[in-house]
């Protein structure tokens, strides 16, 4: 739980309103979304790639949880400290190929559409275009779905971050 002091100086408890893992239905479709993890993770891709565009996401859109479970995930699979970092001022940052800005500029494009009336810019995707496969970029575009949809439910609940472990949500797909 997360808290912070508020002008009345007591401390304020931000909890998690609901536990769609715990329901029914909520169980069924977290299962599904983990099978489409897996498809993802089985692409050629890269999956440090998939780690850097779901950490991106995460961070314009909130999730606490997203950005805790794919910083973790990223640094058990090797990513560097350096990198993680920088992820959030990727366009300054020399440490990030140009295959992965490409994708980092489509996971915030994708990921603002409500901001700018135009969505994906023409550069970007031809950027994407570029450096990506026919396959690799159905994977790019599908990640950048999935993981929107997957900071939504999280907000929305008010799911927190920090307990996260690497591998925790691997098993759900089964």
């Amino acid at each position: 739980m997360w808290s912070y002091e508020s002008d009345s100086e007591e401390d304020e408890v931000v909890e998690t309103r609901f536990n769609l893992m715990a329901n029914e239905v909520g169980a069924k479709l977290a299962k599904r979304f983990a099978g489409v993890a897996a498809v993802l993770q089985s692409t050629a891709l890269p999956q440090s790639t998939q780690e850097l565009v779901s950490l991106r996401a995460s961070q314009i859109n909130g999730c606490a949880l997203c950005v805790d479970m794919h910083t973790k995930e990223a640094a058990a699979a090797g990513e560097t400290a350096t990198r993680l970092n920088l992820v959030a001022v990727w366009r300054e940052a020399t440490v990030f190929t140009e295959a992965e800005r490409a994708a980092l500029a489509l996971a915030e494009e994708g990921t603002r559409l409500a901001d700018a009336h135009e969505g994906v810019s023409d550069e970007t995707w031809a950027q994407v275009r570029k450096h990506y496969d026919d396959d690799q970029t159905a994977a790019l575009i599908t990640l950048v779905a999935m993981i929107n949809a997957a900071n939504r439910m999280n907000v929305i609940v008010r799911n927190q971050g920090g307990s996260y472990q690497p591998g925790m949500f691997s098993a759900a797909a089964h």
